[in-house]
């Protein structure tokens, strides 16, 4: 048995489509959103350019129904018999209909999975293995399937999963149509069906040879083309047949002949039967002699019951060489109609070569017992009907399938973009918010870095300010001291050398003082800080005894610069307050320095401060203990004197740092 694959059944053209038809909500996200719109927007021109899914009304045959069955896994298959060899190469199923009260219109009985056989005497192919999944049921379109050409003389379509009937627990197979293309040729039509020997008798508008009838649930409804009336004619005298002639122009092989009835559906309700101005009886002749002498038969219609009719009446018959086609109504009047018996009306005669119409546009005439009320005779071979142009049946059915499958892909790309776009519309109403909030962010770090900024200032101008006092007021009182000594030591000339010299080089530091302070730098010399305290202390207070303790010195090392500095600052400006106001004889100094604590205590043995509370503490002592971030207080002794603590927390530094 040759096999062919389902990708090999799939027209090229529809596999884009097809794919987006299969794709879950995990596919449609991996893809981007210029990407989904492009796809949707290909769906909607694709759209535009499609056949509608017109549905016909009125009376007609259904197709073919199987025997019920309580598995779905039961077989069913129907089998064609195509008369001869011949290349196949498509497929087209149509579902039978019925309208739901609940959901609407739909299929019963479509198979959910089955595959095509086709072979001829000595030879059978799978031409197409179809899963549940690949029918996308429901659909009230039809499935076409096309495969590689290949030669056949029969056809058999074999079930492997049934699909349920409408609100029932049971199960069949129901099909309308089915048509086995040849190109553009149904090579199916009017073909001996065979079905299971259990199936049901034909019986009302189900029969086995319904299912090749050429009948379609759907009225041809093209993208394109203009509309076109059908032409109404009146047979005038009923004596003699009647007969409408169509000149080719040539001899051409012809095989099928194609009568599309008079639009009737559009009324609401219905005013005529779908039958009303279709001949009961007529036959084809065809002839090359001007005057038909040479005439033969190519084909005949009766219309033995109503579902003997439909919108396209197709015949088709063995190839034959002609150039006039003569349409003989041997009975005009159809099985039911309304009064006026003697109307008959067609909207397009097509005259076919392999899926080709040669009558297009052909002249036609009709007997002297035929009038055309309105003129219309070119309407019949205008090659449009009441709904745009006319398709060949494979493009027709193709469309229509190609319609379901963009009908299903289309609503899971519009889901995926209605989600996605809003999302953008969160994402864009959070940006908002977001640039607000950045925006008076923004407005925030420029007003706190402005505020910063001038508090920056103001502690530089305090700083600056402090340390000129702190330095340049100290090193002023001790060379005025130091004068006030060399003034007393006048005649002592070996001290009053060594006291010139210690104002010269007091002096010397202020200068460089001041212009440190003016650079905003620390002394370099602040790296010995318990040297230079115990320094200060023997210069400052050189008329007073003075003790001088210190514990932890190794860290004080470790001090900021400008930690070590402002310790060195408060410690000379308590020193000149002692001297200037306490009128002290006894002076003791007591540093205790711990990794995460400094501790200064200054005790003197003065007439103490007025208690006035935190204005005890004089103002550039505070001013100063500001700045290092440190807590300053004083304390009048009980044995008289007064203590000054100043205390400071040395803050761990952040990891990001350290050096």
């Amino acid at each position: 048995m040759k096999r062919f694959s389902l990708q090999a059944v799939l027209s090229a053209a529809l596999l884009p489509f097809l794919a987006c038809a299969h794709m879950h909500n995990s596919d449609l996200t991996a893809l981007k959103l210029s990407e989904l719109e492009q796809q949707l927007a290909e769906i909607d021109h694709e759209l535009e350019n499609l056949a509608d899914l017109t549905l016909r009304r009125g009376v007609g045959a259904l197709g073919y129904r199987s025997a019920v069955r309580h598995n779905p896994d039961e077989m069913e298959w129907i089998h064609i018999d195509l008369g001869e060899d011949v290349l196949i190469d498509g497929v087209a199923l149509s579902p039978v209909l019925f309208r739901d009260t609940e959901s609407g219109l739909q299929s019963e009985g479509f198979p959910a999975a089955f595959r095509i056989l086709a072979g001829t005497g000595t030879q059978t192919n799978e031409m197409a293995v179809v899963t549940a999944d690949q029918t996308r049921l429901p659909r009230i379109a039809p499935l076409t399937l096309d495969f590689p050409p290949v030669k056949a003389s029969w056809i058999r379509l074999e079930t492997t999963r049934l699909s349920p009937r409408l609100k029932a627990t049971h199960y069949l197979l129901q099909l309308f149509e089915i048509m086995v293309f040849s190109g553009q040729e149904n090579v199916a039509l009017n073909r001996p069906v065979t079905v299971p020997p259990d199936s049901p008798k034909p019986r009302n508008s189900f029969a086995p040879a319904f299912v090749v009838d050429g009948f379609t649930p759907y009225k041809m409804d093209a993208a394109h083309g203009e509309q076109s009336k059908a032409a109404l004619l009146f047979i005038t005298e009923t004596s003699v047949p009647a007969r409408i002639t169509i000149d080719l122009g040539i001899a051409r092989p012809i095989n099928k002949i194609n009568l599309h009835s008079a639009n009737l559906s559009y009324a609401v309700p219905m005013g005529n039967f779908t039958t009303w101005a279709v001949p009961r009886h007529v036959r084809i002749m065809g002839a090359n002699a001007p005057d038909f002498s040479d005439e033969t038969v190519l084909c005949e219609y009766r219309q033995e019951t109503i579902y003997d009719h439909g919108p396209i009446i197709m015949r088709r018959f063995p190839e034959t060489t002609c150039r006039y086609i003569n349409i003989h109504i041997l009975d005009h009047k159809p099985v039911i109609s309304t009064p006026h018996p003697s109307y008959i009306a067609f909207s397009e005669i097509e005259v076919l070569s392999n899926g080709t119409n040669m009558a297009l546009h052909a002249p036609v005439s009709t007997c002297s017992n035929i009038t055309s009320p309105d003129g219309g005779l070119s309407k019949i071979t205008d090659g449009l009907n009441y709904d745009g142009a006319i398709l060949s049946q494979r493009d027709w059915m193709t469309q229509l399938s190609r319609r379901h499958e963009l009908e299903v892909a289309r609503p899971l790309i519009a889901d995926e973009l209605h989600h996605r776009y809003e999302r953008q519309n969160v994402n864009l109403r959070r940006l908002g918010w977001l640039a607000g909030l950045l925006a008076a962010g923004i407005i925030i770090a420029i007003l706190v870095e402005r505020i910063i900024h001038l508090r920056q200032i103001s502690t530089l101008q305090e700083r600056f300010a402090a340390d000129l006092h702190d330095e340049v007021g100290a090193d002023l009182h001790t060379i005025g001291l130091l004068s006030d000594l060399a003034d007393d030591s006048a005649e002592n000339r070996e001290a009053l050398s060594r006291l010139l010299k210690e104002i010269r080089t007091t002096t010397e530091e202020t200068g460089e003082a001041v212009r440190l302070v003016a650079r905003l730098h620390s002394k370099p010399a602040y790296l010995n800080l318990a040297e230079m305290m115990q320094q200060i202390a023997e210069r400052v207070v050189v008329q007073l005894e003075h003790e001088f303790a210190i514990e932890g010195a190794e860290h004080l090392q470790k001090l900021k610069p400008r930690t070590r500095s402002d310790l060195y600052l408060f410690y000379k400006e308590a020193l000149i307050n002692i001297c200037r106001h306490a009128e002290a004889t006894r002076l003791s100094t007591r540093l205790k320095a711990t990794p995460r604590h400094i501790e200064l205590t200054i005790t003197d043995n003065g007439h103490g401060l007025p208690d006035r509370g935190l204005q005890t503490v004089p103002q550039s002592l505070r001013r100063r203990a500001r700045l290092m971030a440190a807590r300053v207080g004083v304390e009048n002794m009980p044995s008289g004197g007064t203590c000054i603590r100043l205390t400071l927390k040395i803050r761990k530094p952040f990891p990001w740092r350290k050096q």
